[in-house]
């Protein structure tokens, strides 16, 4: 089995130091190494005899989230895992939205990183445990990215939050009393303060906003 893999980084370094983590696995060939998208893309029309190409996002000319959309139309068959030292929400749901296979942080381990490549070849995909808890989040509630740029601040309490948790899956006052060792009168005071910081008036209004900021 020979695995041909592409690296994609605007940092050489970067690139040099993914290439030794490779280096230990026998039956991995590293055939194209790029700085950008468009560097790769070029390459892919010379060459596109590749399974798999770990891709940077933060690139200048072409980055990684807008290069995966267009190697996923040109060659559906090559599997693509994003490689990159963040994983804030917005890129996650860009980079998946365009086709990726997997999501790993760069500073992975050799064997995590070999094990990754061979999972997603394997038709599974590669991602991160807080990576893979983070696309849950964004799964169950894609709005909270759309929202990320006009978040208000809003700051609710510990308890506050945990009382609308409570709230948002339809309890009502004395079992979300009896959940949190609270009596109901408490329940029902940090309700009224969490409408207040909410500006809002109905349960279903707070849960929507709360679900909206991405609160709960």
């Amino acid at each position: 089995m020979n695995l041909k893999i592409a690296i994609v980084d605007d940092n050489s370094f970067l690139i040099h130091a993914i290439k030794e983590k490779l280096s230990f696995f026998e039956d991995i060939t590293v055939k194209h190494t790029a700085l950008n998208g468009s560097d790769l893309l070029g390459k892919l029309e010379d060459n596109h005899n590749v399974d798999l190409i770990l891709m940077d996002i933060e690139m200048p000319v072409l980055n990684g989230i807008e290069t995966t959309q267009i190697v996923k139309q040109k060659y559906p068959q090559i599997k693509i895992i994003m490689l990159t030292a963040f994983d804030n929400d917005e890129n996650i749901f860009n980079a998946i939205k365009a086709g990726a296979d997997g999501y790993l942080l760069k500073e992975i381990n050799p064997k995590d990183l070999y094990e990754g490549i061979v999972e997603t070849l394997n038709g599974g995909a590669a991602m991160n445990p807080s990576i893979a808890l983070k696309t849950l989040k964004l799964l169950r509630n894609p709005l909270s990215i759309e929202n990320e740029k006009d978040k208000e601040d809003i700051s609710l309490s510990k308890r506050e939050i945990e009382v609308l948790e409570q709230l948002s899956t339809g309890l009502s006052y004395t079992v979300i009393a009896e959940n949190l060792f609270l009596s109901p009168s408490t329940v029902r005071k940090h309700i009224e303060n969490i409408y207040k910081k909410l500006q809002v008036h109905s349960k279903i209004e707070a849960v929507q906003k709360a679900k909206r900021h991405n609160i709960i």
